[in-house]
């Protein structure tokens, strides 16, 4: 019995250490899920102390690692208010001032608390045991600290209820209740019983070790259940995301090392009792475990993922799957287009050849192979096909001569549009091929006329998403707030909403990316009322309206008349020449006089004038589109 409670402790401090990663892996921008880490982080001292004090041999070793401990106890009340009344403000109910002195107060008690116990002997005092247990006896002042423990206990209770009250659907009713009850799991598994009874226990010993083992098992699963309620505060996902997510977390770390820990412990144990110490099989038996758990869940967590947390949506997201396995990204396009060339060159004896794109008109250079650049010597690739130059291959179709090579176009059947050009650069007329050489390089074009095709079809894909994943986090995170009582934040204005600091540092992300990238592409500023309005002047193109109304901002800061490089300027001066012109922080510096620090202060001071113009054109926006509606 001993050892299993030891492994159970063992187990609960590496579920308290795991969720306090994936709190600080996932949702550290949300205040909720800060406290909650901070209390996680107790729990795990407490549990962690606990085992070392368990598996300790000499008492003065047990009596340190139990004081140590109350570094998580003495915290936990106040962590414990700080949670409550995070949660109570997410639903909408921030502290006017009066919760906030009281859980000052609660960390000064706490701090006081674990002084006295870590200096003193006034709130514990010397080792004692209850049979194979060792615990601290009571000093002086621990019955007020038991008593402030209580009244943190009360004071979280009633900000848990009002919150409860608070939230608006049945889903968010649901994880209140499961975060209600799950907070009891700091008070069950911190709180020094032992200390408060003077080592009272049930005088039956299998019950105490009854008791104990069950106590361990409900503080795990309530740990989960606080964690998984408040993992959905503040976050812009799906709810099946956060589901899968925290589901196989917790699979593959505290599943997968609690039981690593216990098979151990089990196999040392029974090889002690055989008379084999340091068996070789401990080493193995934790490999062995750790591969087999990681196999088992890389084989379930499909069918487990699809069944538990898609539900009727399980079709679309196989499809999104099926999407992401089968991607032709611009790496794979160029190698699968390369391996195509190198045979395209073997069967007509060519040493060199290229592909090349046909996107808006005009014609780009994807993939080339041999030892000749096919564009030395030339301006660019040929604009048009010149009819003059035209030969009929039979099987093969229209083929042309531009600069030593020759050209066949990448034509899909079904679209009737040039795709790309396929160029060979060989002395060997067309005609005088052999039909099996025509046959097999008919072959390769039509692959790379798929392999082109396709990549196409996914660019328009990457471009309707990139228009809609800015509206999706924008629906998600009103969602998540207005779930949980928040319905103020459904009627701020973006720049209310973001603050003004946050939305400089996302003017700042998409000027660096300007002339494109990720932060532009992917920025939330996409979702801006004035961008989205703005997409009607530019074929429903976000990237681009983003782009025009950046610069529509820029504008706004440049001052009347005709430009100069006066203080007057400076702040227009380093948005075009940095941003707009893409210049270096040096150039940019000795354009203006200015030494690379001076630039980097002033270019603040610019980026936050380009912001204030953004917020004032989406609240024009949101004013115009009001009084439209009126």
């Amino acid at each position: 019995m001993p050892v299993v409670v030891q492994i159970l402790n063992a187990g609960n401090a590496i579920t308290a250490f795991s969720l306090l990663f994936y709190t600080l892996t996932f949702n550290l921008r949300e205040r909720s899920a800060r406290t909650l880490a901070l209390l996680l982080g107790c729990l795990a001292i407490v549990y962690a102390t606990d085992v070392l004090a368990g598996t300790a041999v000499l008492d003065s070793e047990k009596a340190l690692w139990l004081q140590v401990q109350w570094l998580g106890i003495s915290f936990v009340p106040a962590a414990y208010m700080h949670l409550s009344d995070a949660l109570l403000a997410a639903t909408g109910r921030p502290s006017r001032g009066r919760r906030h002195w009281v859980i000052r107060a609660g960390y000064l008690f706490s701090i006081l608390a674990f002084v006295l116990a870590a200096l003193t002997p006034q709130l514990i005092g010397e080792l004692s045991y209850v049979g194979p247990i060792a615990y601290r006896t009571a000093g002086p002042f621990f019955f007020a600290f038991a008593t402030f423990y209580l009244a943190s206990l009360s004071f979280t209770g009633v900000n848990l209820w009002r919150a409860y009250r608070r939230s608006l659907t049945k889903v968010s009713r649901r994880r209140m209740r499961y975060l209600m009850f799950g907070s009891l799991a700091p008070f069950l598994g911190t709180f020094p019983f032992l200390t408060a009874t003077g080592g009272l226990v049930p005088q039956v010993p299998s019950l105490t070790w009854i008791l104990l083992i069950g106590a361990n098992l409900l503080v795990a699963a309530q740990l989960v259940l606080m964690s998984y309620a408040v993992a959905y505060f503040g976050v812009s996902f799906p709810d099946r995301v956060v589901k899968a997510r925290l589901f196989q977390w917790i699979l593959r770390g505290p599943i997968v090392a609690s039981a690593t820990l216990a098979t151990t412990v089990l196999v040392n144990r029974v090889g002690i009792v055989l008379g084999v110490e340091n068996s070789r099989a401990v080493p193995i038996t934790m490999v062995a475990t750790i591969l087999a758990l990681q196999f088992l869940i890389t084989l379930a967590r499909p069918t487990v993922d699809r069944w538990l947390f898609y539900g009727q949506d399980r079709n679309d997201v196989e499809r999104l799957h099926l999407l992401e396995q089968r991607l032709l990204t611009s790496g794979d396009l160029r190698q699968y287009l390369e391996s195509i060339l190198n045979a395209a060159c073997d069967i007509t004896s060519a040493p060199s050849g290229f592909v090349a794109v046909v996107r808006e008109g005009t014609v780009e250079l994807e993939v080339a192979v041999g030892p000749e650049d096919p564009l030395e010597g030339a301006e660019d690739l040929p604009p048009v096909l010149l009819a003059e130059d035209q030969v009929e291959i039979e099987n093969l179709g229209a083929v042309f001569r531009w600069n030593g090579y020759w050209l066949t176009p990448l034509q899909a059947p079904e679209a009737g549009e040039v795709a790309g050009i396929l160029g060979l650069k060989t002395t060997v007329h067309p005609k005088d091929l052999e039909p099996e050489a025509v046959e097999g390089l008919s072959l390769l074009r039509e692959r790379a006329t798929v392999a082109l095709t396709n990549r196409a079809l996914q660019r328009e894909v990457f471009a309707a998403v990139d228009r809609l994943v800015p509206l999706v986090e924008e629906i998600q995170h009103m969602r998540s707030v207005a779930r949980y009582g928040n319905l103020q934040s459904l009627a701020l204005p973006f720049e209310k909403g973001t603050g003004d600091a946050g939305l400089a540092d996302l003017v700042k992300k998409a000027l660096g990316h300007y002339w494109g990238g990720p932060r532009l592409t992917a920025s939330p500023l996409l979702g801006l009322r004035v961008v989205r309005d703005a997409m009607v002047d530019h074929d429903g193109n976000a990237v681009n309206a983003l782009r025009s109304i950046l610069l529509t901002a820029i504008d706004r800061v440049r001052p009347g008349g005709e430009r100069r490089f006066t203080a007057e300027w400076m702040l227009y001066n380093i948005l075009e020449l940095k941003f707009l012109q893409g210049r270096k922080v040096r150039d940019v510096a000795m354009r203006l006089a200015m030494s690379e620090a001076d630039l980097y202060r002033k270019q603040k001071v610019a980026i936050e004038s380009v912001a204030k113009a953004m917020a004032e054109m989406e609240r024009e926006a949101t004013t115009s589109r009001k009084s439209g509606t009126t």
